[in-house]
């Protein structure tokens, strides 16, 4: 299938992504290899200044649209909070407001911060899909500018973490990631076919929202009644087309992982690397874990795509248990 964009595009958006957010670090740890006996190394997203890889991406969309069209009023998402974090940090820099919907019951900790950054918050809906409902209407009715989880230009931000992952190990065998809406398992995979290389990539979804593995297996978009997982970032009920088909076309397989292998994984990143792990940001670490017989002598990749675990969750996983929603 035809790439989403070219390798000269992204490069021409990296130094629109640097005005936020710096190369971030992949380590190979030590600990990490003595638990599973192969070489596991962790691009770490949750070191950009929002904690998480989200940051790469509104300030992409949001510029490119300036350049096309001008200055919108504002900006408006619906958001668990990483992305909207990173669509509030874009419109600071850009001199934009910004309004952000997240569901009820959202992480207080994530909606402080998007807060902090100067967003306007509104609190609608029972989950994600039904904020970006009332995102749209507010989009429709203030002349904001509506800025998508999901886009050819929300992608190339995401996909710079791709670019410097692969050009610094451009010998991976394999790398999990974790799939939201699908922005950053895409962006590994259009880089990986940019660059010639052969990985495996294995995107992840949790048992609790496995929308894009009953897409996958069906050959086309299902859709789900709930997606109640306490890894936030994942909780995704309804597929994007373009997304699935990338991720059909790219991958041969999505893996399932449960809570509490996601919460085992949290607390596995911390013993190890010293990292803390929202369940999106370990749910790469937990499948790795489900295939690790099978990766000796090879090297795998994870992406540690956020850091911004609620508190609540964070003791209750620290504890030893399983965050329950």
């Amino acid at each position: 299938m035809k790439s989403l964009f070219t390798l000269e595009e992204l490069d021409a958006v990296l130094p629109i992504v640097r005005q936020i957010v710096p190369e971030t670090p992949s380590y190979t740890w030590p600990l990490l290899q003595e638990r599973f006996g192969l070489e596991v190394v962790v691009k770490h997203e949750n070191h950009t200044p929002i904690g998480a890889f989200k940051a790469r991406s509104s300030i992409v969309y949001i510029q490119e649209h300036i350049e096309a069209h001008g200055k919108p009023e504002g900006v408006v998402s619906a958001t668990r909070g990483n992305h909207g974090q990173s669509m509030a940090l874009a419109a600071r820099l850009l001199g934009l407001p910004a309004k952000i919907v997240v569901p009820e019951g959202n992480a207080e900790g994530k909606n402080r911060a998007m807060q902090a950054f100067g967003a306007d918050l509104v609190i609608d809906g029972r989950d994600f899909d039904v904020s970006k409902l009332t995102a749209q209407k507010i989009a429709e009715e203030s002349g904001f500018l509506m800025v998508p989880s999901f886009h050819k230009n929300i992608v190339l931000g995401v996909a710079t973490y791709a670019l410097e992952f692969f050009r610094a190990h451009p010998d991976l065998d394999v790398v999990y990631v974790p799939v939201g809406m699908g922005s950053g398992a895409c962006g590994l995979i259009t880089v990986r076919d940019l660059l010639g290389l052969k990985t495996e990539i294995v995107p992840v979804v949790t048992e609790k929202a496995p929308a894009y593995r009953l897409s996958f297996d069906a050959g086309k978009i299902i859709t789900t009644e709930t997606a109640g997982t306490f890894a936030d970032g994942m909780a995704c009920r309804e597929p994007v087309q373009e997304a699935l088909d990338i991720l059909t076309s790219g991958a041969n397989r999505i893996a399932t992982v449960s809570e509490c292998e996601v919460a085992d994984a949290i607390r596995v990143l911390y013993a190890d690397t010293h990292n803390l792990a929202e369940g999106a940001g370990a749910a790469a670490l937990a499948a790795m874990t489900q295939d690790a017989a099978n990766l000796k002598d090879k090297k795998a990749g994870v992406i540690l795509t956020g850091g911004n675990l609620d508190e609540k969750a964070m003791q209750t996983v620290l504890s030893g248990e399983t965050p329950v929603l």
